[in-house]
């Protein structure tokens, strides 16, 4: 699908919560200083049974470079595959994908202590927009689909790009990025079931 103005998805279902995780984020940079102690990821914190921040450290970034890369991701996957999104699918999207991120670094990649950013998420809404450009037959989604594979695959062989690192003032995640996606998966998978049994 060409973008232009004309074909945003602007209407309300479509654009309200990609806006309220937008504005979240906006405002936890903010007042990072203030409330960063009580809602970051942080391994050993969670184990201590705060739980909260497995969702709630979605929202932090570690400086300005690294909320604006994440907000232009948020936007212009909107822009790409908004007219997907409703309310209800796509705060279970976001809820799925942050969950499954988090409990991937959790369980899975223990030395990953601490953790904030909307990448691992985004990766997860990533993979849900190119399952849907499949399902109504956009021969593009094949190629999403593939490409964020073979990135995620890039990433776990070869790394982060050290620019990007500098930037943010911190080592990227790439665990993040891989479990956030598994979660983008796991959700379509089950939305396509939804689909199909509310069909029949």
């Amino acid at each position: 699908m060409t973008l232009t103005l004309k074909n945003l998805p602007l209407k309300k279902q479509h654009c309200m919560i990609v806006a309220s995780v937008a504005f979240i984020a906006i405002l936890t940079f903010v007042f990072d200083s203030s409330i960063a102690d009580l809602f970051v990821y942080q391994h050993q914190l969670i184990s201590q049974g705060e739980l909260w921040r497995t969702f709630t450290g979605h929202f932090f970034h570690t400086n300005g470079f690294h909320l604006l890369f994440n907000l232009a991701a948020l936007i212009l996957l909107w822009a790409l595959h908004g007219h997907f999104y409703s309310l209800k699918n796509y705060s279970l999207l976001f809820i799925t994908s942050a969950l499954i991120c988090s409990a991937g670094l959790y369980y899975l990649s223990p030395d990953i202590r601490q953790y904030v950013g909307l990448s691992g998420v985004l990766h997860g809404i990533f993979v849900f927009g190119a399952i849907m450009d499949i399902r109504h037959q956009d021969k593009t989604g094949y190629l999403l689909f593939i490409g964020v594979w073979l990135k995620i695959a890039h990433e776990q062989f070869y790394g982060a790009s050290k620019q990007v690192s500098t930037l943010i003032n911190a080592s990227v995640a790439i665990d993040a990025h891989l479990w956030g996606a598994i979660g983008g998966l796991i959700f379509s998978c089950c939305y396509l079931i939804y689909l199909f049994n509310r069909k029949k």
